[in-house]
């Protein structure tokens, strides 16, 4: 299993615990960006900075990742692109996106976005904290008791 971070919007919460996770079982990570991002210095961890572009860090990521490969990332589109090529992903808040939930996330972020489009005032994602970062970790670390 190699391990792929949506760098560009990747909490600063989070990089210890996955440097952590990625020195312990020695994993394969891409780091995919379009501009510099620090998860940690290992060995094991590849940066790819990509060109500057709406979706040139999700297009990367997609065009590397194979079967049973995990990514980290936020964005409900990128997940369900990764899950079409039966790749799993985690989100920042610890969600692992499944086949079962990934249909209803977008149809939200999608009427979200509507309304948004429509002139709605819509209240954002509560403020990132430490028990999102707690969440993560859990999610993280069973996944890969799982499957390294």
């Amino acid at each position: 299993m190699k391990l792929f971070i949506d760098g560009d919007a990747f909490p600063n919460l989070l990089k210890p615990i996955t440097l952590k996770a990625i020195e312990k079982k020695s994993i394969e990570t891409y780091v995919i960006s379009n501009k510099k991002i620090n998860v940690g210095k290992s060995s094991y961890i590849t940066y790819v900075i990509v060109e500057l572009g709406a979706d040139e860090a999700d297009n990367k990521i997609v065009e590397l990742i194979n079967e049973n490969d995990l990514a980290i990332t936020a964005d409900i589109p990128l997940a369900n692109r990764i899950l079409e090529k039966n790749a799993h992903a985690i989100d920042h808040r610890g969600e692992l996106y499944t086949q079962d939930n990934i249909k209803e996330y977008l149809a939200y972020r999608n009427l979200m976005q509507e309304l948004r489009d429509a002139g709605e005032l819509t209240k954002g994602p509560k403020p990132f904290d430490k028990k999102d970062a707690q969440k993560f970790a859990n999610t993280l670390n069973s996944f890969i008791q799982k499957y390294v």
